[in-house]
């Protein structure tokens, strides 16, 4: 899958591109100098105060830009706008969303991320060689950052010609499954083309662009992957939705991760099913649970996986109904979720999925939007706490702490208002985003979404949708429980 004559990318060439740009050689301050790197052992999670205090309005270290409020000690800088011009000579996408760390090699680790874009929208996704459809706009692009030096240093596409790349998830062979947001009538398109699907991207190199038909097509949200086991667990944003499992060749069964080839990327040919309440049949899981909410599931073969005659959802009779499924993450075996507009007032849910006890948690359920409107992308930190992506109507919108006892706080707030002379100051920086940017980039930004949140060792990475920015986020993790 990875093509090395392509994006043959090795310490060295890190290192000059590093050199030879400007904003490579901006480091975070005070906390450059930490030592970074490996995330803390799961094994060594400590109780913490939850929340990190009041926020206050804080610079960016690349451009010196209020684009965010942080709680007090925390710093962040900016890279990848819109616009920008990527070390491939392609200026960068537009549509940030689902993201995460896929791959380490010494002091570089690759971040995937997503694109949510269709055929229409400028700032497309174009890549030799890793292009599904030439008539769609959809893809990924990687991001290298250097752990020592606390900077980005490289970014190049590595998906094009799919369709609203919304989330996905890492894999544990060092590439990410990228989903497509999508879904139409088999056939029904004039090129040819059907979508809906999922693909591997690796995290250094660039993806085949072959799609995993087997794995579904629907309206894929979010991934997530056992590690133990190799299944890989689908979210579907629709209203009504499934939650699925891929059981790709040779998954499933305890001696999968000594015999996986971790080359290889996500198998073709498994089998699709989706999730059911024992002895419930299309059990109403949409609204209305309290936290610690219990039932015991069994899985439904789904015997359309690529929708030809409907939705695959239609073809697994007894499936238990959720709204709008879309984070999905994977932490110490078990496997969470989130409902968008799930819960009795339709602010969204967390659940939590046991697979060694075949059961299914509510873990939360939000019933004011001033604790959390409507999370979309999930991650969980090494200290246990969950961040939660907004991508509702509170303004400014806001990355959401979830903590081990349920209850919520804002960790960020985003601050993007851009004028004329903003923007002067970011294409100084970032050469391109003025003169790519797909639209007028001058807006009032502070409703858009938050996106893509991962963490790796002491940093946090996350991106804004629009404009289009991605932020690498460090501070005093260890005086809350993020």
């Amino acid at each position: 899958m990875e093509n090395h004559n392509d994006t043959a990318l090795d310490r060295r060439r890190f290192v000059k591109s590093g050199l030879a740009a400007g904003v490579a050689a901006l480091a975070f301050s005070s906390l450059a100098a930490r030592a970074s790197g490996m995330p803390m052992s799961r094994g060594h999670r400590r109780s913490h105060v939850p929340d990190y205090g009041p926020l206050q309005p804080t610079r960016d270290l690349a451009t010196g830009l209020e684009l965010l409020a942080l709680p007090k000690g925390f710093e962040y800088m900016s890279f990848g706008w819109t616009g920008q011009i990527m070390d491939d000579g392609r200026p960068t996408p537009t549509d940030h969303d689902g993201m995460a760390v896929s791959a380490r090699r010494g002091p570089f680790i690759s971040l995937v991320r997503n694109h949510e874009l269709s055929a229409g929208e400028s700032n497309q996704c174009l890549v030799g060689g890793s292009m599904y459809n030439p008539n769609e706009f959809g893809g990924t692009t990687n991001l290298i950052f250097d752990l020592f030096r606390g900077r980005f240093v490289y970014s190049y596409t590595s998906l094009g010609g799919t369709i609203r790349n919304c989330a996905g998830g890492p894999t544990p062979w060092g590439s990410w499954v990228s989903c497509e947001e999508t879904f139409h009538s088999w056939g029904s398109r004039t090129d040819g083309f059907n979508h809906g699907y999922v693909f591997d991207v690796p995290g250094f190199g660039t993806s085949n662009g072959l799609p995993i038909r087997a794995a579904g097509r629907f309206s894929h949200e979010a991934v997530a992957i056992d590690p133990r086991t190799g299944v890989m667990y689908e979210t579907e944003d629709a209203n009504p939705c499934g939650f699925y499992k891929y059981v790709q060749p040779g998954a499933g069964h305890r001696h999968w991760r000594g015999r996986r080839n971790r080359n290889e990327g996500l198998r073709d040919g498994g089998e699709l099913y989706v999730l059911a309440v024992e002895g419930e049949s299309g059990k109403d899981l949409r609204g209305g649970f309290n936290a610690g909410d219990t039932f015991p599931v069994t899985w439904v073969r789904v015997t359309d996986p690529e929708g030809v005659n409907g939705r695959p959802f239609d073809s697994a009779p007894g499936a238990a109904i959720f709204s709008r499924g879309e984070g999905c993450f994977e932490d110490a075996g078990k496997i969470y979720f989130v409902s968008t507009d799930g819960g009795a007032e339709e602010l969204g849910q967390v659940w939590v999925y046991d697979p060694r006890a075949e059961t299914l948690t509510m873990l939360y359920e939000s019933s004011d939007s001033a604790d959390v409107d409507s999370p979309d992308n999930i991650a969980i930190s090494s200290r246990g706490g969950i961040i939660l992506c907004e991508d509702g109507s509170w303004t400014p919108s806001r990355l959401v702490g979830l903590t081990t006892g349920g209850t919520t706080f804002p960790f960020a707030e985003n601050r993007i208002v851009l004028n004329d002379g903003d923007i002067d100051v970011i294409d100084a920086v970032f050469p391109g985003t003025r003169d790519n940017f797909w639209d007028d980039p001058v807006d009032d930004y502070r409703g858009r979404e938050w996106a893509g949140a991962t963490f790796y060792g002491d940093w946090l990475f996350a991106n804004v949708q629009s404009p289009g920015v991605t932020f690498a986020i460090r501070g005093p993790w260890r005086n809350g429980c993020l």
